[in-house]
């Protein structure tokens, strides 16, 4: 799976690339994390087709739950989930869903993680706190995960720091990310396909009982 990614096709301008004829084998990977945190901007990155999004305008009405003061300038929000597509080989396609951020969405959550092999929870270190939930509804549905910090500049902790204050288990790859590149994305999932073939190695290893 990482060999493929790194050779998965480019994205295109135009009209949605066609889905080959034999591929039979889709895997379903999500994107989650808090509020204004860079999943859409993840998804429609690295995704060869042009992605499906339900974003809406952000108006008044929202200001009392949406807090902006981190991103005043993100107009628009997700409000089901994004979706995109990258081809590995003739056979196998990887789905990407981008799940809402915002607390009134999360009730969508569960249903997006019903068959997904892995996920990626993409932070802000400006508000780690709002990871939380991602991080505890993988945990309770037995997901697998890997923690990329989004770059949105400016001074930030080290990575040391925020892997104590999400509490993560040490086995769990925390990595640096710019979602608003490709490249920087690609390197998101393939550090998730090494961790996903890490525990897939450690439990074909395990003694059976």
């Amino acid at each position: 799976m990482d060999s493929a990614l790194s050779e998965s096709r480019p994205v295109p301008d135009g009209p949605r690339a066609p889905l080959g004829d034999r591929a039979s084998n889709g895997l379903k990977i999500v994107v989650v994390g808090g509020f204004g945190v860079g999943k859409t901007t993840m998804v429609r990155s690295v995704s060869e087709i042009r992605p499906l999004n339900t974003e809406e305008t952000m108006t008044r009405a929202g200001v009392p739950t949406d807090d902006t003061s981190h991103v005043p300038e993100k107009t628009s929000t997700t409000v089901a989930f994004d979706f995109g597509r990258i081809t590995l080989d003739e056979e196998t396609v990887l789905y990407l869903f981008g799940a809402p951020g915002q607390e009134r969405f999360w009730f969508l959550w569960d249903r997006l993680f019903a068959g997904t092999i892995g996920a990626v929870v993409l932070v802000d270190d400006r508000r780690l706190d709002e990871s939380w939930y991602a991080i505890d509804r993988l945990e309770h549905h037995g997901t697998p995960f890997i923690v990329a910090r989004n770059d949105f500049g400016g001074p930030r902790h080290s990575l040391e720091d925020v892997r104590e204050a999400l509490d993560l288990d040490p086995r769990v790859p925390l990595i640096d990310c710019d979602a608003r590149s490709r490249h920087s994305s690609k390197q998101v999932l393939l550090t998730l396909a090494e961790h996903l073939q890490t525990l897939h190695g450690a439990h074909a290893a395990a003694p059976v009982r």
